[in-house]
């Protein structure tokens, strides 16, 4: 490596002081909505039961082991619940810090292998694209990974670079092969799979094949990343036999290339989504449309190189995402990192291109570009913030938050019953101490008819049998349970929908305790005098007002 090359990589404090400040900015509005239903209510969830129960290796959803992703995401959100205390913003912690990650990591590979100014612009572009910042207040798996896959690719490109030029490279492979763990643990395979893809591509059309190959062969990183992920899923392998076909098979294989999944798309998905969801940063990738010799400026092979990491980068994620017939926006995440380094490209070629109109009024040739650059920053900035109020408006379902009445409380050993439904957020609003009974139709043919909360109870439920008969149970099995205080203190309390009573008409006997817009809550204190058919006695005291909608 050339001493010009190590003076424009060397780190200073002003560098440490940036990514604190992206940090910060990051974290700025995590605990401003309520979680979103389905997915923050049921991560957040998962995070909550393992603080709750003390059980930090087999996650759970209402007790059942939920093996859709590995634990990693609980694991920092449940730390942070136990620390913090349970709060909206502690549940989505790892997606903050999976944020934080993909900009610092973009930011120190350019930092050492571009300049400051291209690696400042690239992170400042990064985390004021809206849909990367509402992605990094997003309590879900997709944030983290990404901040994983962007380290792990990150951390090999600089220990390939560094190696080819001489210089010590042990120590980024070994942070690739850490990251490639950590993404193993994150969110399975693609967290070693997209960042091995992304470096190979490169490797081939930078013609460094052979250096790549080298690197893939160090012994000492498999063991680490061995070390590192490989204890949890032999765990739940000897513990649960069928975890290998479950997750590996069905969670990786058959949800990539099977159609019996939500949220089918087109081919073509990610281009508007990632184009329209970055704006207003985008339109900048129209820089690369000058021709270089019109820049005045001659990359050397080291910017070649960076370019083209890049460019593999950011196409690899997007077709691999594109492929399945099942795409969530969030899934595209990863490919957010190389975008902003692209643009950050496009936006210097504009501010190297002469502007006549500029020196017509005597102003310097880039003091336009850079005004609009300012500009376009400051907007993107606010849309950033009004995307993560407009979350919270649209996203947040409008039961999610009900509280009960003052002075009532769900205490430990009471008995609670979904009705027909899982309220995902209400355990984690709650703070219940325990799984709930979900009570509905568990026969096959109807738990696995959707790719829905039914599925998802009713598949960890197959994992342990008897806690599977003792949270998902038939509605009519509820009344006689009730009346005999089925609970270890005799009370039971019952969520439903407002019109619960079209199902469980024995609702009305109960005590209607509160109500939303959506769903209803009853209570029923259990006593020795109670027969079978205590829920019959009275049935208007479980009766909403008519008002609510309710026959």
């Amino acid at each position: 490596m050339s001493l010009a090359a190590q003076a424009r990589g060397s780190w200073q404090r002003g560098d440490s002081v940036f990514l604190l400040l992206a940090g910060l900015w990051l974290a700025l509005t995590a605990g401003l909505r309520p979680l979103t239903a389905p997915d923050e209510g049921r991560y957040a969830g998962v995070a909550h039961a393992m603080l709750q129960s003390g059980d930090w290796i087999v996650p759970r959803l209402d007790g059942l082991p939920f093996f859709h992703k590995p634990p990693l995401f609980y694991w920092i959100a449940g730390g942070a619940m136990r620390v913090f205390g349970v709060h909206e913003w502690a549940a989505r912690l790892p997606s903050v810090l999976g944020a934080w990650l993909a900009a610092a990591a973009l930011y120190a590979f350019l930092r050492r292998h571009g300049d400051a100014r291209q690696a400042r612009w690239s992170a400042l572009i990064l985390c004021t694209c809206p849909f990367f910042f509402v992605g990094a207040q997003f309590a879900n798996l997709d944030m983290l990974v990404a901040g994983c896959i962007s380290a792990t690719i990150a951390c090999a490109a600089d220990a390939l670079l560094r190696r080819d030029a001489g210089a010590p490279w042990r120590l980024p492979l070994a942070g690739a092969f850490a990251g490639a763990a950590l993404g193993l643990l994150a969110k399975g395979l693609i967290g070693l799979v997209l960042p091995g893809a992304v470096i190979v591509l490169w490797a081939l059309l930078a013609r460094r094949g052979r250096t790549a190959l080298r690197l893939a062969a160090w012994w000492p990183g498999w063991l680490l990343m061995l070390a590192i992920a490989g204890p949890w899923f032999v765990a739940m392998q000897l513990r649960y036999a069928q975890f290998f076909d479950y997750f590996v098979i069905t969670q990786h294989f058959r949800r990539f290339a099977d159609s019996g999944f939500n949220n089918q798309h087109p081919l073509w998905f990610y281009l508007p989504v990632i184009l329209g969801l970055c704006l207003p940063w985008t339109p900048w990738l129209l820089g690369w449309l000058r021709r270089p010799a019109a820049d005045g400026v001659t990359p050397s092979s080291d910017d070649r190189a960076v370019r083209l990491l890049m460019g593999a980068w950011l196409g690899v994620i997007v077709v691999f995402f594109s492929l399945p017939r099942s795409k969530l926006v969030g899934y595209v995440l990863p490919a957010l990192p190389p975008l902003a380094a692209l643009v950050a490209g496009g936006l210097a070629r504009a501010l190297r291109a002469p502007d006549p109109a500029a020196q017509d009024l005597g102003e310097t040739r880039t003091r336009r570009p850079i005004r609009a650059l300012a500009a376009t920053g400051g907007v993107a900035a606010a849309l950033c913030v009004a995307a993560v109020l407009v979350a919270g408006h649209v996203g947040t379902p409008p039961d999610a938050r009900l509280r009960l009445p003052a002075g009532q409380a769900v205490a430990p050993g009471d008995r609670v019953v979904m009705l027909d439904r899982y309220y995902y957020e209400l355990p984690f609003y709650w703070r219940l101490h325990g799984p709930v009974v979900v009570a509905g139709d568990w026969r096959p043919a109807v738990a696995q008819a959707s790719d829905n909360w039914r599925k998802e109870l009713a598949d960890a439920g197959d994992f342990e049998p008897e806690a599977r008969a003792r949270w998902l149970q038939p509605i009519a099995a509820q009344p006689a349970q009730v009346c005999s205080g089925g609970g270890g203190t005799g009370r039971t309390w019952v969520i439903g929908p407002s019109n619960a009573q079209l199902i469980a008409p024995w609702v009305l006997g109960m005590d209607l305790v509160t109500f939303g817009t959506e769903i209803a809550v009853w209570r029923h204190d259990a006593h020795p005098s109670d027969g079978a058919d205590c829920l019959a006695r009275d049935m208007t005291r479980g009766a909403l007002p008519a008002w609510t909608g309710a026959p």
